[in-house]
């Protein structure tokens, strides 16, 4: 409802907002993409001689070069990255480490989607060196950046809302990926899922971001080529016994990517406390990689090449494994330490991996039911992202729309649902907040929604009993009886028949309390305010809540839904937020019990 009020304003301009998000998204992710292709050629091929196969969607812009395979140079290579980057990032923008996927999360709940204008620039050029150079990472982190920082941009730019700022970084970060992945649905569900680690959408967030998402896929097509990232075989999921080898599978995701996170936390953790220049860290982060890289050299860059050719069941069972878990250990190497980079496009690789070496085993064992170990690839890549980053459902998307394999969906579903259910509440980005509850971007929301779900009918054992004011009574009287000894501020007016007639406050008094000839001729009626604001049993809250501040009130008199003149009692602002504070307990607490 809050998108349609906005779009409804000018539809038009809006619509041009998210073609602008989705045309910067698209330049930036060509932008990076060729950094890399550029950095690697440079590095991995020209220095280093080491040619990593590619994923079939990609082209390459060089032809390879005649050096030699160097495994020492390859050892060094990602600590001269990490150097390079380390001093990139924390010279200009320290914000831009590790991955930025999570930086932009953070910008949405907390910074009222602000990101510095510097930050996708820095992001680029310190990710391109750190993955260019062997540097385990994806792509999604800094073209999330990129996106969201020219989306926020533009928002300031603008001097629009923070609302509306929020919405346009998520279209940025939903573009950047949906573009450079190839994956224009799985982009928009992926920067409205991702923020939450409960099972929530952002929903406003979904139209602007398929909107931009779209844009940014179709540029960065017509210039890197249409197709998807993976070519994979029409893989066809039609025998339902099938679906054991697939839970086995989903149970060994889980072990993985507990793992994963682990790992890659535990490394940030330390990194963290090492008394030295942040500008080494990464380097010393690119020396370890390297070091691992220069046994298990498929465990570097970014490995997309290895997981299409476990699609094709072109890798042996132990190579497999070693790239899963060596995978695990260079990322965190690489992007824990303080270097530049994603954590979506390894995570691929990873599961990739292990759900090829499931397929194979169970292959061997039972051949007529898994007949192709390659369609666990393709489902072991969703399951594992799925059970590190709480976004099951733009996963399964995702992986269809990278691969081309849409028969798969079946199993992806179950695999990726068991791996979420069972992933234990741990996450790859730690920005994420459980729910919208939680959020600051929907503070003011969530206390509008719970006082709309409250009637003032729960609250009528607060209210408070006054004393009711005769309309024919002098005020001569009133002062002398009631107003001296009373503790009221609110004294509702009634007639003959005790039904309310009027309202006056002590403020109302006050203009007459010391003049004695008006004192003698005033009565009640003559001083009460007749335009009563009140409430009835079946509003809710939030309409009581409105009415308080109409003329700053302190208490309104509740009448009941029939007949308005009949008096209830008084309600007390105080009550109601007390009230309010109760119930917004009793949902926290019962949010903690349900995850």
């Amino acid at each position: 409802m809050e998108l349609k009020k906005i779009l409804g304003k000018i539809p038009g301009k809006w619509f041009l907002y998210y073609i602008a998000i989705g045309l910067i998204a698209g330049c930036g992710a060509i932008i990076f993409h060729y950094l890399c292709q550029i950095g690697q050629h440079l590095f991995l091929d020209y220095i280093a001689g080491y040619r990593p196969p590619t994923a079939l969607g990609e082209r390459h812009l060089f032809p390879p070069s005649d050096t030699p395979f160097n495994r020492w140079i390859l050892l060094f290579l990602p600590a001269v990255g990490g150097l390079i980057s380390g001093w990139i990032v924390y010279k200009f923008a320290p914000e831009a480490e590790g991955h930025g996927t999570d930086a932009a999360i953070e910008a949405y709940h907390e910074k009222g989607g602000f990101v510095r204008g510097r930050i996708p620039v820095i992001k680029t050029i310190a990710s391109a060196v750190t993955l260019s150079t062997g540097g385990s990472g994806g792509r999604e982190g800094p073209i999330a950046q990129i996106g969201a920082g020219f989306g926020s941009l533009l928002a300031t730019k603008l001097g629009l809302s923070e609302r509306e700022r929020r919405i346009m970084l998520a279209a940025g970060m939903g573009a950047g990926i949906g573009s450079i992945f190839r994956a224009p649905l799985a982009g928009a569900l992926f920067a409205a899922e991702v923020l939450y680690r409960d099972p929530e959408f952002e929903s406003e967030v979904l139209i602007p971001a398929g909107i931009s998402s779209v844009v940014g896929y179709c540029l960065f097509c017509m210039v890197c080529g249409w197709g998807s990232l993976f070519v994979s075989p029409d893989f066809v999921f039609n025998n339902p016994l099938e679906l054991g080898p697939y839970i086995v599978l989903a149970f060994i995701l889980v072990g993985a990517g507990y793992l994963y996170v682990r790992c890659f936390y535990g490394v940030h953790n330390f990194f963290r406390s090492l008394p030295i220049i942040p500008h080494i860290k990464p380097a010393i982060g690119g020396l370890l990689t390297g070091i691992i890289g220069f046994f298990l050299p498929q465990t570097l860059s970014f490995g997309y090449g290895y997981a299409q050719l476990a699609i094709e069941n072109k890798l042996p069972l132990i190579l497999l494994v070693c790239i899963a878990f060596g995978k695990i250990l260079t990322t965190s190497f690489s992007i824990a330490s303080g270097g530049s980079g994603g954590v979506f496009g390894p995570s691929i690789v990873i599961g990739g991996a292990l759900g090829g070496a499931v397929g194979q085993v169970f292959n061997s064992i039972m051949p007529n039911i898994v007949s192709e170990p390659g369609a666990y690839v393709v489902v072991g890549m969703a399951g594992f992202f799925a059970s590190v980053s709480n976004a099951p459902i733009s996963t399964i998307i995702f992986v269809s729309e990278m691969t081309g394999s849409y028969h798969l969906l079946l199993p992806s579903l179950l695999v990726c649902s068991l791996a979420y259910l069972f992933s234990g509440g741990w996450t790859i980005y730690v920005k994420q907040v459980r729910n919208k509850l939680e959020s600051e971007a929907h503070r003011g929301d969530f206390f509008m929604d719970v006082l709309a779900a409250i009637k003032v009918q729960e609250l009528l054992p607060y209210l408070r009993k006054v004393q009711l004011i005769p309309e024919d009574m002098p005020f001569e009287e009133f002062k002398h009886k009631i107003f001296v000894k009373s503790d009221q501020q609110y004294f509702p007016v009634v007639d003959k028949n005790n039904k309310l007639t009027g309202i006056f406050s002590i403020n109302d008094v006050r203009s007459v309390l010391f003049d004695d000839e008006i004192n003698k001729i005033v009565v009640m009626r003559d001083i009460a305010n007749r335009d009563i604001i009140y409430t009835t049993p079946s509003e809710d809250l939030s309409q009581v809540m409105k009415k308080f501040t109409i003329k700053n009130l302190n208490r309104i008199p509740v009448v009941k839904d029939r007949d308005h003149s009949e008096l209830i009692g008084m309600l007390d602002r105080k009550e109601v937020i007390e009230y309010y504070n109760r119930r917004v307990e009793e949902l926290k607490q019962s949010k903690q019990e349900s995850s």
